[in-house]
């Protein structure tokens, strides 16, 4: 990230609301009287989130993103007041561009959608496999995308917490395969080699060197032809899991889960209501 400046030194956060209402307001007007600024808050987040996706989160620095605006530093510092608050705003501004699927639709589709359309977000901004998704910003666009995720399970016959389980497992499940894919395109690019010329370059290491009885169960499964698979490997491929989702939804014995309202009515929250203390937090480890 090169030199660091005062606002790009990570330090104790704000008070929660302090640090995240801020993406939450509407865009502040433009001034009426007076030179107009040469850049909005709008701007420096989108040159942000370009200059990551050219050249990932390290170089992102309120610096060098001053410099791709052709302002001063201290310019950006009337809009975000330093890096933490910068790479919020990009996390939301990166999840505006999440696809979210029809919510009129099955669960089935809906949740390979979802996963689609959270893979195509990756693949988009892999930036964001380097954000700590354990304490994503509590950021509107990043809230829409997991309340979407949350509707398409919550009325299937899950329990609550299989509900939060299965969402989370989808997440690290398109996180893992949004990983690879990065990984294979830096290998691309630093080697001059496609990931079929990489395999086809190791023909003699088989034939020569690779022991079948050593490891029997791999030939096994080369031998009738389970490698073959024509799509790459770092395509989303998610069927075997929501074919897993499926009989855990088919066994379900769970009852409707209650409403905010409904939860809203029981003086003390215990295990008979099925609600638990308002005080926690909705979207924890949800990846």
């Amino acid at each position: 990230m090169g030199e660091s400046e005062p606002g790009d030194v990570a330090g104790p956060p704000p008070p929660a609301n302090q640090r995240f209402a801020p993406l939450w307001e509407p865009p502040a007007p433009a001034p009426t009287r007076g030179r107009p600024a040469r850049v909005n808050r709008a701007q420096v987040v989108e040159a942000a989130v370009a200059l990551a996706d050219a050249s990932g989160l390290d170089a992102v620095s309120m610096r060098s993103v001053a410099r791709s605006l052709d302002v001063g530093t201290m310019t950006l510092y009337s809009h975000v007041p330093g890096r933490e608050q910068l790479v919020d705003a990009m996390i939301d501004r990166a999840y505006a561009d999440f696809a979210l699927p029809d919510p009129d639709l099955p669960w089935r589709p809906a949740l390979e959608a979802y996963a689609g359309g959270h893979f195509h977000l990756l693949r988009s901004h892999p930036w964001l496999l380097s954000v700590n998704t354990w304490r994503m910003p509590l950021a509107p666009h990043v809230f829409d995308a997991e309340e979407a995720g949350f509707r398409i399970l919550v009325d299937t016959g899950l329990t609550a917490s299989q509900v939060v389980e299965t969402f989370a497992i989808i997440n690290h499940t398109v996180s893992g395969f949004a990983r690879a894919a990065a990984a294979e395109d830096a290998d691309e690019r630093s080697q001059g080699t496609d990931y079929e010329a990489y395999w086809a370059a190791t023909t003699d290491f088989w034939q020569n060197t690779f022991d079948p009885t050593r490891y029997p169960t791999m030939t096994r499964l080369w031998t009738v032809g389970a490698f073959d698979d024509a799509a790459t490997p770092f395509e989303l491929r998610i069927g075997a899991l929501l074919d897993t989702i499926e009989l855990l939804i088919e066994r379900a014995e769970g009852g409707a889960i209650p409403s905010f309202e409904e939860c809203m009515q029981v003086p003390w929250p215990d295990a008979d209501s099925g609600c638990a203390s308002l005080d926690s937090d909705p979207s924890r480890n949800t990846g």
